[in-house]
């Protein structure tokens, strides 16, 4: 049987820095409020506004491409998963594709917000069992300061910008991706959510008045049912593939807020040791956050280590994957 292995990871970080105290500075917060409520001291934001997410993800892709030899027309698909396009259409993967010379790849965004790079590995791994394609890159990428609201003490301490990618080759041994289950809930639509700019409300003088464009959160709801559900699809994957938590190497949640990381990982019964965290000084990244916290400690990650990745985001949409780690 065939396997979507996982060749490569890099990421990409923007070198501009915003930390807790220069936030406070602009909103009335302070660090001491930040850090105990959501465990972020900085985050990295991509300050050029006339560049997008599809800058940082091409950066993040062109480094894999160069750590794994892999030429640029070899690649067959790109996908590219993002809830912060460069624009509503073209495809910010058209875009990369463009950038880094990638002629011979097909490429497609995805959008599942926070759970998005989990659903493009999902995707990814499909088209490398079926056969379709040989090389398939996963990247996500997300401009998340393009959509925060500087303005509002609760959410933007959360959020950071960057980028990271992966490259996915067949493989017959039983390695790379092994099992991921997904869910998806609309109810959560009104807890998360951007208002306006959509075909169900498109951008009017009003809406900018109204600041409806930049992210609203209902935080209770939201850490409520991200602590459950990544909780049980965690657990799901891993009974499924005969897995006690003892067994697992690695836990590698989305990086939405330590304390629903710590959570997950106390009611899941996971040494703290074996949970990979690093949204002290990237915040929250979305789709990009699970790549990027693998990417940055994948010396660490050792050939035949199990892992199992869990994320929750806007929909409400969540899911868990076990990984059989390979390079």
């Amino acid at each position: 049987m065939t396997h979507a292995r996982i060749a490569g990871v890099a990421s990409f970080l923007p070198d501009a820095i915003l930390d807790n105290e220069m936030l406070s500075k602009m909103v009335d917060t302070n660090d001491e409020w930040i850090t105990t409520r959501v465990g972020i001291k900085e985050r990295h934001i991509l300050n050029d506004p006339n560049l997008g997410s599809s800058f940082m993800g091409a950066k993040a892709v062109e480094k894999l491409l160069e750590e794994t030899g892999t030429k640029p027309e070899e690649v067959d698909l790109l996908i590219c998963c993002t809830c912060n396009p460069d624009y509503r259409f073209p495809s910010t993967g058209s875009i990369i594709c463009y950038d880094l010379g990638l002629k011979n790849a097909y490429s497609y965004d995805l959008q599942a917000a926070c759970a998005g790079f989990l659903v493009g590995l999902q995707d990814g791994s499909a088209y490398i069992r079926s056969g379709l394609y040989k090389k398939v890159i996963v990247v996500a990428a997300e401009k998340m300061s393009s959509m925060t609201d500087y303005t509002d003490r609760a959410t933007c301490p959360l959020f950071g910008d960057g980028a990271a990618a992966m490259l996915l080759e067949p493989t017959e041994n039983e390695v790379g991706i092994i099992d991921g289950q997904f869910y998806v809930d609309g109810q959560g639509r009104s807890n998360l959510i951007m208002k306006a700019g959509g075909s169900a409300k498109p951008a009017s003088h009003e809406t900018v008045d109204a600041r409806e464009h930049f992210v609203y959160q209902e935080g209770r709801a939201v850490y409520k049912h991200a602590v459950t559900n990544m909780l049980n699809s965690s657990l799901e994957v891993a009974s499924r593939n005969g897995l006690t938590m003892e067994s697992v190497d690695w836990f590698i949640p989305h990086q939405a807020n330590l304390r629903i990381i710590e959570a997950v990982a106390d009611r899941a019964g996971i040494d703290r040791d074996k949970v990979l965290v690093n949204i002290e000084h990237t915040g929250n990244t979305s789709a990009a956050s699970i790549p990027i916290c693998i990417a940055e400690y994948k010396d660490r990650i050792k050939k035949g280590d199990k892992l199992i990745l869990t994320a929750f985001g806007a929909g409400f949409t969540w899911g868990a994957m076990y990984i059989i780690w390979d390079i």
